[in-house]
């Protein structure tokens, strides 16, 4: 029992039990193939977050292994990802200058601070708070984050110097440096760009049709950017290109990284507060979608609040290892499913490659050419930028179509911040509206049946004395005064009304403000003899009632239909038919 209850905070110990022979092989084959793809994307998410590149290595050691032993996952990968690199530049760059110590401890105290987020929403199971986040705003969001990566990976394939946190002051720059381009460094990122384009796209189709099984296709296909970062070496090596200003990584030091704890600086914390929190519902929000879909093509599931702790814990592993904010990433996920992982082990196997690659293969990347990272960036976030989306936001929705545009446009002119706090203020704001006017119908009896629908939309059977209102809402603060100046308003329109019901099947939630104004809609239509009515009233909200004076001092009765409630009221005169 005890073991139970602890596997619930640990999954190893519930999937670790039955791992076998067979799983392994499986895991060891997915670990293989997701370290050859993790290797350069480390790389270059270290260059997008304005780090040394070693650091993308660390951040893909620890991380891993913390979430093979708290994550719920059985494929997802994590590690370093392009729009949390993108923020934890934008975050450390906001308090200290690029390439210093002080940026490189800021970004990992993002990556603590991050983990500490998550781990505490984890234990209070707070995961819900993750739902603030829309889908158009999140998808705006990362749509206006890899254009803007897109840009700033620009100045690497011309080999310009070229800064900015957003798309205008990236443009203006760009458009400064333009005589600097260095046409041996352009040559090298655009023929690494159109190489990795084609591999994604043209490769795999070659191969089937050179006989090759979809299977061995498929893995030849993921390890490219590999061989095209091979292939950049060798030809930098042997062009001797580095004496034409042609940047590359350098030398990265060599061995695993030191343990230790982040530094102890609160005003560095307390400045970084609100990016980290942000970078950890961005983080979570992609990390746990992504989880959830492929859980649900084998049939499995993911428990959400323990993905909190799971990247939680992934993160302060990170920090203690020199490493910057984690997360689930959707290609390296899709991948390693691809591959056929079938626990969280092949994670911490690739771990294992990573941290093999760190110690053996570091000194052969010293000639690795810049602009080729950044044609693995940009090939790699190109495909985030979601048209389609946006586009059926407008057919379905002009508010959350609006949610993503104020989304988009922020992030690309003011900043990666300043666009998701504006697009979760603008949803949180387009929800009060929607929520403060809600849908109220006059409904009738649909002839013949015990249905009743709008008057406006159906033809239906009416009482002139009889009047039923249904509002299709939960009743609170911001739509209470709009649900009594509606039934006030249905009331003044004829003087025949001896009866008003409210049809409550669509409320779910009454809360004290609400509570008054049906107090005070009895109240006043008692002064118009008028008696009030409910019907189909829930369970939860008749609780809540019953707590309160309300059925006390209700001039009418509360009825378990709408049905039963019209007979018994129009009973009196008969109901008339309306077209």
């Amino acid at each position: 029992m005890a073991t139970s209850r602890l596997s619930r905070y640990i999954p190893i110990l519930e999937w670790g039990r039955h791992y076998n022979r067979q799983l392994l092989s499986s895991d060891l084959l997915a670990a293989v193939i997701v370290t050859i793809m993790l290797i350069p994307q480390s790389l270059a998410y270290a260059l997008l977050a304005g780090l040394p590149p070693e650091v993308g290595l660390y951040a893909s050691i620890l991380p891993l292994v913390a979430y093979a032993c708290f994550g719920t996952s059985r494929t997802l990968a994590v590690g370093p990802v392009a729009v949390v690199s993108l923020m934890t530049a934008a975050a450390a760059g906001a308090v200290a200058e690029q390439g210093t110590e002080g940026y490189l401890e800021a970004a990992i105290a993002l990556a603590l601070l991050s983990g500490l987020f998550l781990l505490l929403m984890g234990l209070f199971r707070l995961g819900f708070i993750a739902n603030f986040l829309s889908h158009p705003v999140i998808s705006g969001f990362v749509s206006a984050s890899a254009i803007i990566i897109t840009a700033s990976q620009l100045r690497h394939i011309f080999g310009v110097p070229a800064e900015g946190h957003n798309l205008y002051e990236l443009a203006m720059s760009l458009a400064a440096s333009v005589a600097q381009i260095n046409l041996v460094t352009l040559i090298i990122g655009a023929g690494s760009l159109l190489a990795l384009i084609w591999i994604r796209l043209g490769l795999k189709p070659l191969l089937l049709r050179c006989g090759l099984s979809a299977g061995t296709a498929g893995t030849l296909v993921k390890a490219g950017p590999l061989l095209v970062v091979a292939l950049s070496i060798i030809t930098v090596v042997t062009l001797g290109l580095e004496s034409q200003n042609v940047k590359v990584v350098g030398e990265i030091p060599r061995g695993l990284p030191a343990l230790a704890m982040p530094t102890l600086d609160f005003p560095l914390w307390q400045s970084l507060l609100g990016s980290a929190f942000l970078i950890s519902m961005i983080g979570f929000v992609e990390s746990v979608s992504m989880a959830q879909t492929l859980a649900a093509k084998r049939r499995q599931r993911i428990d959400p609040d323990q993905e909190l702790v799971g990247l939680g814990a992934s993160n302060l592993a990170s920090s203690v290892s020199g490493g910057f904010p984690v997360t689930g990433g959707f290609s390296r996920s899709a991948v390693n499913y691809d591959a056929g992982a079938q626990t969280p082990a092949a994670g911490a196997f690739t771990a294992v490659g990573i941290a093999l690659a760190t110690v053996f293969l570091t000194p052969l990347l010293y000639y690795l050419p810049v602009a080729t990272l950044a044609a693995t960036i940009i090939v790699a976030v190109f495909s985030l930028v979601d048209i389609q989306a946006l586009r059926h936001s407008w057919h379905f929705s002009r508010g959350d179509f609006s949610a993503s545009l104020v989304t988009i446009i922020l992030t690309l002119l003011v900043g990666v911040e300043a666009g998701v706090i504006a697009g979760l203020g603008f949803s949180l704001a387009l929800y009060l509206y929607r929520t403060s006017k809600p849908h109220i119908a006059v409904v009738g009896q649909v002839a013949g049946t015990q249905h009743f629908r709008n008057s406006l939309r159906h033809q239906v059977n009416l009482c002139d004395q009889v009047v039923s209102v249904r509002i299709d809402e939960s009743l609170y603060f911001a739509n209470a005064r709009f649900l009594e100046d509606s039934i006030y308003r249905l009331v003044a329109e004829s003087d025949k009304v001896t009866d008003l019901v409210l049809m409550c099947s669509a409320i779910n939630d009454i809360d004290i403000s609400a509570l008054e104004s049906l107090e005070n809609i009895n109240h006043r239509l008692a002064s118009s003899e008028v008696k009030f009515h409910l019907s189909e009233v829930k369970g939860p909200v008749m609780d809540k009632l019953k707590r309160s004076s309300l059925l006390d001092q209700l001039t009418g009765q509360v009825f378990l239909s709408q049905y039963e409630a019209f007979t018994a009221l129009s009973a009196k005169e008969p109901p008339h038919y309306q077209a």
